[in-house]
């Protein structure tokens, strides 16, 4: 057991587009005296063991007194000044997830955290928390909609404080709504075995599949070759075109739109913005380009132009190929969760409580 292990299993599940896409994830391995987690900006798909920041424990431990200090900004910065300084020597260009404090409360050695499409369909779903037990049984624990970072480390720490007074199991597999899912086991073959038996689970239970097929290029669609121009020219960034048949259908009016016009976990927001912007046919663009940014106050990454397709946009190619794979991403969550009573976006208040946070700001730099 160890760092090589963490290694090894995090590069097979970050190289796994159905686990792991653009920086999302993390992964953790502890023993009695050291944590040692992904660094921010690092990809679980090519990580190598330097890549993973060494943490002392103990100096973790005391952050947990900050909880009901200061304003939710200065708790934050505290918290993060606090895992800063609990790098060990060597550590310090290295900056540890936001989710540190939560990988290090759980009881297993080994601690994976991903976002799956498929896990996302029941976790952004309106019917998610109660199909879990059917689903699940009593060895799975639910967090409701929560901020990242410290907020959510104290609502998990609170869950199983409860547990354990309770007399429950310690939960093996955390379901965060509107966000992802927690595994822990002691040795990599049971992270294994908890992901194969999850994704079986859900895949059994989803009564329709996305359908990507039919991709086409912009010079193949009408209009697109216009919406590529306008919209480079708008933006001045890049810009990539995205359709297949299940864009084409989510593209085809106004309402087919609505599942994925809003954002469903921190991720589409870091990559592909929190409001997509959906042009209606006979629309001029750039009205509508400007509207949406005197509305929302921030160009969008994701333009779409009705019965045409979709376009990523961003200061790269890289950060325009994102905002569309993201994009997908969110497409193959609304579909999901037509499984579980139809989807659920993040509130208002968390959608804006990530486009302003520092952590996620700097997320989204290292990806561009």
């Amino acid at each position: 057991m160890g760092i090589e292990e963490l290694t090894a299993l995090s590069r097979f599940y970050g190289a796994d587009t159905d686990y792991v896409i653009a920086g999302g994830g993390n992964s953790s391995f502890k023993d009695h005296g050291t944590l040692w987690i992904k660094g921010s900006g690092a990809a679980l798909g090519e990580i190598s063991p330097g890549d993973f920041v060494a943490l002392d424990r103990a100096k973790l431990a005391e952050l947990w007194k900050l909880a009901g200090t200061g304003t939710p900004e200065e708790r934050e910065a505290a918290v993060l000044a606090g895992m800063m300084a609990a790098r060990k020597p060597g550590e310090e260009a290295k900056r540890p997830s936001v989710e540190t404090l939560l990988h290090d409360l759980l009881d297993f050695a080994y601690v994976f955290h991903t976002h799956p499409a498929l896990v996302n369909g029941l976790a952004c779903s309106q019917d998610g928390e109660g199909a879990l037990g059917d689903l699940f049984g009593s060895g799975v624990l639910w967090i409701p909609i929560s901020d990242p970072g410290f907020v959510l480390a104290l609502g998990v720490r609170e869950k199983l404080e409860k547990q354990k007074r309770s007399g429950g199991k310690i939960p093996e597999i955390i379901f965060l709504q509107n966000h992802g899912v927690f595994v822990g086991a002691h040795e990599t073959a049971g992270i294994r075995s908890l992901y194969d038996k999850i994704m079986n689970i859900l895949r059994k239970k989803i009564k329709r599949f996305p359908d990507f097929g039919n991709p086409l290029p912009p010079d193949a669609v009408p209009g697109a070759g216009r919406g590529l121009e306008v919209l480079q020219n708008l933006s001045g960034a890049r810009v990539v075109f995205s359709r297949n048949n299940e864009i084409a259908a989510v593209v085809k009016t106004p309402a087919a739109f609505a599942p994925v016009s809003s954002a469903y976990t921190p991720d589409h927001i870091v990559y592909a913005g929190s409001n997509p912007l959906f042009i209606e046919k006979g629309s001029d663009i750039e009205d509508a380009w400007k509207a949406h940014i005197k509305k929302t106050g921030r160009p969008p990454k994701i333009a779409a132009l009705e019965g045409v397709g979709v376009f990523g946009i961003g200061d790269t190619k890289k950060a325009a190929a994102l905002a569309a794979e993201l994009f997908t991403d969110a497409v193959k969550i609304a579909v999901y969760a037509e499984s579980f009573g139809g989807p659920r976006f993040m509130t208002d208040e968390k959608i804006a409580f990530i486009n302003n946070w520092e952590a996620e700001q700097y997320r989204a730099a290292l990806a561009r």
